[in-house]
């Protein structure tokens, strides 16, 4: 066939790629080894990429594997292996399965790091080395099906040895703790979803348990992961730090590299938080339902008949569980200690808080012999062998010379709210003592909250300035009680 007759085929599919997509790798799939395919493969390729994007997001893995295929088939090995790294450990086994396949038959030999679990080779490309062998990391035979029961649960924590003594500390019953790990948000389930505003643009879907589950989880926070010590390097939902502890130690950086975890919460899925609860003592019963009560699954087309409606395993950590943060800061432990470690060796600090990660070079040697773009391949790599993802398009590269900023405060020469927000709230005072509290709430229930809020993280950021807001924002309120 030759290469215009191709495209005139694709041509009219790739008007609606989203709905065309499995007749176009079809189509290519069918004419792989015609001299010009490659032409042809990159004209797909730059049409459907944003297609084939979604679909590897999606919270079927069906339509994951799918797009696995297509990863396959449209693009260059280069391309294949930024989309198919992450997707080596998905939480299901067959997508899992898809992509390791892919890897393998698009002979991908990106330089890795490599998976120390592995003996180091003779060879190069050979399993283990600094190959792409070493993206699959810490997915051995028994992960999340531990072969050993632990020895005992650590000590402070309830002593639960199975489920019957896990529902009786739940006050339950075996029918109660099912009804409570549902799959789904429909009327019933023990989820509701909701979405909110990004502060960057977009949505976020936050699933929050009902009452019930609340409760539930509640207590597993407050009896077994409250009571189990966080890295040091972790600042956010830490009792005692927050955002001014994590970006003090940044103060005065002479270089200070940025960048965030991508889908931070839903990257860690039920096997995750089993092993972790494993790893606290429990035996694998109670740790899966433990693990299940965290989690949640979805239901793919919620409103169909079966076959149709279905429903996703494993679980994924939902944003709006009150479990969440605790067990993320957990399973990020050795995340913590591997980029410490890696911090240490580059004369770097590192703090993170949440999935925003921070190193700050404050030794002027150190930083004319640092190669910053090897330094962001390494966090990139101990990221991925600990089962996340980097957002490169969230890297920033801050010298003094610009306004350097860690979780929302300026770090330059000493801790500061940044100074445009010290501005609008300045302008916020003047206006509520010219015109009043209630006009300028402009029918704002919440606007005394606001000013109280903000006049107390201006205290704990900048106590002089914070004190003088602080007692302000209390006249003004006095006075409109009045």
């Amino acid at each position: 066939m030759l290469l215009a007759n191709l495209i005139f085929e694709l041509r009219p599919l790739l008007d609606d790629p989203d709905a065309n997509l499995r007749q176009i790798v079809a189509r290519l799939r069918a004419h792989d080894d015609f001299a010009e395919y490659e032409v042809a493969r990159h004209y797909v390729a730059s049409k459907v990429e944003g297609v084939v994007r979604s679909w590897l997001a999606s919270p079927d893995p069906r339509v994951r594997t799918e797009a696995i295929v297509a990863v396959r088939q449209i693009f260059s090995r280069p391309a294949a292996a930024k989309l198919l790294r992450h997707l080596v450990k998905d939480a299901t086994l067959s997508v899992r399965r898809a992509a390791r396949r892919a890897v393998g038959e698009l002979g991908l030999d990106d330089v890795a790091l490599r998976d120390t679990s592995l003996a180091l080779p003779r060879y190069p490309r050979a399993r283990g080395g600094w190959n792409p062998t070493g993206w699959q990391f810490g997915t051995g035979a028994s992960r999340g099906r531990p072969r050993l029961e632990p020895a005992g649960t650590r000590a402070g924590l309830p002593t639960l040895p199975d489920l019957a003594a896990l529902t009786g500390w739940l006050g339950l019953d075996a029918a109660g703790l099912r009804r409570l790990m549902r799959p789904g948000t429909h009327e019933g389930a023990p989820y509701v979803n909701f979405e909110i505003p990004k502060a960057r643009g977009g949505r976020r879907t936050i699933s929050a348990p009902r009452a019930p589950l609340r409760a539930v989880q509640r207590q597993i926070l407050a009896q077994i992961l409250s009571k189990v010590p966080t890295h040091d390097a972790a600042h956010g939902f830490v009792p005692g730090r927050s955002t001014v502890t994590n970006a003090a130690p940044h103060v005065g950086a002479l270089l200070l590299l940025k960048t965030d975890i991508r889908e931070f919460f839903p990257t860690i899925h039920y096997w995750r938080v089993r092993g972790l609860f494993f790893t606290l003592g429990y035996g694998e019963a109670v740790s899966g339902a433990l693990a299940g009560l965290c989690t949640q699954r979805a239901v793919i087309n919620p409103d169909a008949t079966a076959p149709q409606r279905r429903v996703v395993w494993p679980g994924l950590m939902p944003q709006g569980a009150p479990t969440s943060p605790a067990i993320s800061n957990l399973v990020c432990r050795r995340l913590d200690a591997r980029l410490l470690g890696l911090a240490t060796k580059l004369g770097a600090r590192y703090t993170r808080y949440a999935d925003d990660l921070s190193f700050s070079f404050h030794d002027s040697a150190r930083v004319e012999a640092l190669d910053v773009g090897r330094a962001y391949w390494w966090i990139d790599q101990i990221l991925q062998q600990e089962g996340f993802a980097e957002h490169p398009g969230k890297r920033q590269i801050l010298r003094p010379h610009r306004r350097q900023q860690v979780t929302g405060l300026v770090v330059n020469d000493h801790l500061t709210v940044p100074r445009d927000a010290r501005r609008r709230f300045r302008a916020i005072l003047h206006n509520c003592r010219q015109r009043g509290v209630a006009a300028e709430a402009n029918g704002r229930d919440d606007f005394p909250d606001y000013l109280r809020g903000f006049a107390a993280y201006v205290d704990m950021v900048q106590p002089d300035l914070g004190a003088r807001w602080v007692a302000e924002v209390d006249a003004l309120l006095a006075d409109q009680a009045l």
